[in-house]
């Protein structure tokens, strides 16, 4: 993704890992049964892109209104938002399991709402619900894993459910092409119905495991904490995990009494606080630039998007993007690997820097494929009755120049020449009659992008601003909102620039498809690499390199204000070289 937090651990802390839960398998099983919600965020902002394909084919409203398609995308990311700050209640209020057992609740109502949805609004309610569940399980998987985890392989075992995230991703793409390869009824309602089953399968594992040790002792339950630990640490660990739990606790409640309590007053800290300010400078900045380079177009909108690239079959659209979602999960192994050897702020201005020039070469293939489409025939046209051409097209003074794009643009359908796609083809209206029409003649009907050469290097170039994206901008900006900030402020800190990135996130899905319409897909692509530039200025300027550094230098370096190197002092530059050595 895409949203959700993940931690990164070095080969060491990987192979004690293993090591570990081979001998306490009990360890595994609480991490992968909280990791199932990092499946379901997946799932859910994957397998709209696949079944939005099919819903526009089921209601006619859908697909000649581009704001609803956009709504039906994006209200899961609202829901996920209130989900979020309704989620952080429910985990201090009643503990981080019963947050989970509610999110599955909410995500499996969710699910089947929009299932058997008659109507497209009712699918917009069930989007919302299942919004709520996937904001509720992005913060609390997360927390529960890292919080029931002995501290020595934390991080591998939070890893985990960033790795279940992308995997939840790929995995809807997989189903999404089953079931469009079985050909059976109701194709999008069993693609956003099946995500209904594994939220009963982690509902009916939680039911059987334990509250966080960490909950339990803030609400005095020490017999409790003391148990589950007896579970995940030798015996001889367990008093010294629990001393540590408690000095942990102690330190976390002195910090809410000197900050206080209440979300509000946290915030106004925050900002009030020179050090956390410079932090939240850094993290809202990642955040936000991370879902203006335009990911969640890709990953919400992939089949339609090889459809903009001339590949009008759902399931030849489906199978492409099967791809890029393959190439998501596996750039987030590559950043475990290579984010603790290279640093945060190299990975992502090198992530940066190629996703910029993917994009623009993107902008200027998707321009070129526009600029090239077939020409509109007359005759070709005309061989399916005046009843089936496009109004607009009959009344065009300027007919003869149409194109393929000219006709989209009309809200109209190109049937490609029998001979060749790339030969002109007719204007039809885009009714299901007249496309049933078209296509028993063995032409192809387009309607979201027009047959071109350029195709398969558009689907080429996707690829690699996946490649570009993931290892660096996937999963960094989540690392280093979690170093960035002094020990106290990191629960306000993350969740100001979480909070950032879901906005941002909203903003994207829901305007993505009206700007392809205003200033098409080549024009939108380079619109995204100009914010994109100027996000790699931002992130060069205002985010520090926070490898291997501990939370006290990094407070020092920002109360010190971070530069970067080439407009620092010589006296800066010299200090470097003597702490450096």
């Amino acid at each position: 993704m895409v949203e959700g937090g993940v931690a990164t651990a070095d080969k060491t802390e990987f192979t004690e890992c293993w090591r570990t839960v081979w001998k306490t398998p009990y360890i595994m099983r609480l991490a992968l049964s909280a990791g199932i919600g990092g499946l379901l965020f997946g799932y859910d902002t994957g397998v709209i892109s696949g079944a939005l394909l099919y819903i526009r084919d089921d209601f006619e409203e859908v697909d000649r209104k581009t704001w609803l398609q956009e709504t039906i995308v994006s209200m899961a990311v609202a829901g996920a938002i209130v989900g979020a700050a309704f989620g952080g209640y429910i985990n201090d209020r009643w503990g981080r399991r019963v947050a989970i057992l509610g999110a599955d609740l909410v995500f499996f109502f969710g699910a089947v709402v929009m299932a058997v949805a008659p109507k497209p609004w009712v699918i917009v309610i069930g989007r919302i619900l299942v919004g709520l569940g996937v904001g509720m399980a992005s913060m609390t998987a997360p927390l529960y894993i890292s919080e029931a985890s002995p501290a020595r392989i934390r991080g591998a075992l939070v890893s985990t459910n960033g790795f279940l995230i992308t995997g939840g991703q790929f995995l809807s793409y997989l189903i999404n092409r089953g079931f469009t390869k079985a050909c059976v009824r109701g194709t999008w309602r069993l693609m956003l119905g099946v995500a209904g089953v594994p939220a009963v399968v982690q509902f009916v594992l939680m039911l059987s495991l334990p509250e966080s040790p960490r909950w339990l002792y803030r609400k005095d339950r020490v017999d409790e904490a003391r148990a589950i630990l007896e579970k995940i640490y030798p015996a001889h660990e367990v008093e010294n995990e629990l001393n540590a739990l408690k000095f942990s606790v102690e330190a976390e409640k002195a910090d809410e009494a000197a900050i206080g309590e209440g979300m509000i007053d946290k915030v106004k800290g925050a900002f009030k606080n020179k050090v956390v300010r410079r932090g939240l400078y850094a993290g809202i900045t990642v955040q936000v630039a991370q879902q203006f380079v335009g990911i969640n177009t890709v990953m919400y909108y992939a089949p339609t998007i090889v459809q903009f690239a001339g590949f009008a079959s759902n399931s030849v659209a489906l199978t492409l993007s099967l791809i890029t979602s393959g190439l998501n999960a596996l750039g987030s192994i590559v950043s475990m690997c290579f984010v603790d050897r290279y640093g945060r702020r190299r990975l992502m201005i090198i992530s940066m820097t190629g996703i910029i020039s993917f994009l623009v070469i993107l902008s200027v293939v998707f321009i070129e494929a526009s600029n090239h489409a077939p020409k509109v025939s007359e005759i070709e046209t005309a061989h399916f009755g005046t009843n089936s051409t496009c109004p607009h097209y009959l009344t065009a003074s300027d007919a003869s120049r149409w194109s393929c794009t000219t006709c989209l643009k009309a809200d109209c359908g190109f049937c490609a020449n029998a001979d060749s796609e790339i030969h002109p083809g007719a204007c039809l209206d885009s009714t299901k009659a007249i496309k049933g029409g078209c296509h028993a003649e063995k032409r192809v009907f387009f309607e979201k992008g027009c047959p071109t050469r350029f195709g398969f290097l558009a689907v080429i170039l996707l690829g690699l601003y996946i490649i570009s994206y993931s290892p660096g901008m996937g999963t960094v900006p989540w690392i280093v909102n979690s170093e960035i900030y002094p020990l106290r402020y990191r629960g306000v800190g993350g969740g100001i620039a979480a909070v950032s990135n879901w906005c941002s996130n909203l903003i994207v899905t829901e305007s993505y498809l009206s700007l392809t319409e205003a200033l098409g897909v080549g024009g939108t692509f380079f619109l995204f690499a100009g914010i994109s530039t100027i996000s790699l200025a931002f992130i060069y300027f205002l985010v520090p390199e926070t490898k291997g550094l501990q939370f006290e230098e990094v407070e020092k370096l920002l109360e010190d204000g971070y530069k970067p190197r080439l407009f620092r002092g010589k006296k800066e530059k010299s200090k470097d070289q003597v702490e450096s050595a």
